[in-house]
């Protein structure tokens, strides 16, 4: 996936970040928003998480051992705090006061896209420990009420082609292949191929 106008690297997301919140917690317990930059750290750490998931059986350990999390979070934060143009978003999913996902929104710059009407999805990352609990869903489907709302005729997604499991969370969502693929050079000499496919959705017909 195209970080460039995040200025974050690229393609589902540790632990939590805080404490558990008690029973009684009058926090609703599950929500989706907009990020604040003080979230910058938590985005950074599930990113991290992201990656050694997505790639355990693309890197080497020690490439994926060695990714900083302090460093994407100083990138998350330098996007939210100037994040371009008004459509470039990150919303994150709480559970409780617990960050246990997140994703980013920006207008489409694949070569055969119209960023004026096309969206991607440039990150979508839940807590390893959070997931099967709805929260991808309900992050998903904040996501595209909010590219509809922005004005964005379609939404596209780029996935590794051999994640069948994140290929049928998006797909069982209503989402489908749309025939365009691509393969990333990750370290720019050839030694390291990874290949993507990418799936698509109308977000006014998204339910």
């Amino acid at each position: 996936m195209n970080h460039d106008d995040f200025g974050v690297p690229e393609p589902e997301s540790l632990t939590s970040m805080g404490a558990g919140e008690p029973a009684a917690d009058p926090i609703a317990e599950s929500s989706v928003r907009l990020a604040l930059p003080d979230e910058a750290n938590a985005i950074g750490v599930i990113q991290v998480a992201a990656w050694r998931r997505a790639y355990a059986e693309l890197l080497p350990a020690q490439v994926l051992a060695d990714l900083d999390a302090a460093q994407f979070a100083a990138q998350w934060r330098a996007a939210l705090i100037a994040p371009g143009e008004a459509r470039n978003r990150v919303m994150v999913a709480l559970a409780g006061r617990t960050l246990v996902g997140f994703a980013a929104i920006t207008a489409s710059d694949d070569p055969d896209a119209d960023p004026r009407h096309d969206a991607l999805v440039a990150e979508l990352a839940i807590d390893p420990e959070s997931t099967r609990a709805g929260h991808g869903s309900r992050l998903l489907n904040a996501v595209v009420d909010t590219i509809r709302a922005d004005g964005f005729r379609r939404v596209t997604v780029w996935i590794n082609s051999t994640d069948d499991v994140l290929r049928s969370f998006y797909t069982d969502s209503g989402w489908a292949a749309d025939g365009a693929h691509r393969e990333l050079d990750l370290y720019g000499d050839g030694t390291v191929r990874v290949k993507q496919i990418r799936l698509h959705t109308d977000p006014a017909t998204d339910e």
